[in-house]
């Protein structure tokens, strides 16, 4: 999918805007993104990805991501990586739940992480977006 794709919160103040092209999603099953459903979509600060509006922030832990959400009506929009890595690249991942037009990336296949216990990437199977979401 080489389409621009953008996003809001549900109040519309935060907005965030994904030049990349897509091949996939993730959804991972640690106890924050299972609890707020989050599908990511990854890449680098450094890739285009625009973030705009009045953020909160909360890091868990060992503070390894920053997890934004909307100062107004609380939607997890993203998450950037605290540290840069081996290249210098901060890494972000917005969450594809707040898609402005979900039949985009309804037939994406999803990509699942463990990162409950293993923190490990799990085998692709036939599901995709849609399966999880429509």
């Amino acid at each position: 999918m080489n389409q621009k794709l953008s996003g809001h919160c549900h109040c519309g103040e935060v907005k965030w805007a994904y030049p990349l092209k897509l091949e996939s999603a993730t959804a991972c099953n640690c106890t924050l993104c299972s609890r707020h459903g989050a599908i990511w979509a990854y890449g680098y600060l450094e890739d285009g990805i625009q973030i705009s509006g009045k953020i909160s922030y909360y890091e868990r832990g060992s503070k390894i991501n920053q997890y934004s959400f909307c100062s107004n009506c609380g939607c997890m929009m993203y998450y950037k990586s605290n540290k840069k890595n081996e290249n210098g690249q901060i890494r972000i991942a917005v969450n594809l739940r707040m898609i402005d037009q979900p039949a985009l990336i309804q037939n994406l296949p999803i990509d699942h992480f463990e990162g409950l216990e293993s923190f490990e990437d799990l085998p692709r199977d036939h599901r995709c977006i849609k399966d999880l979401w429509f």
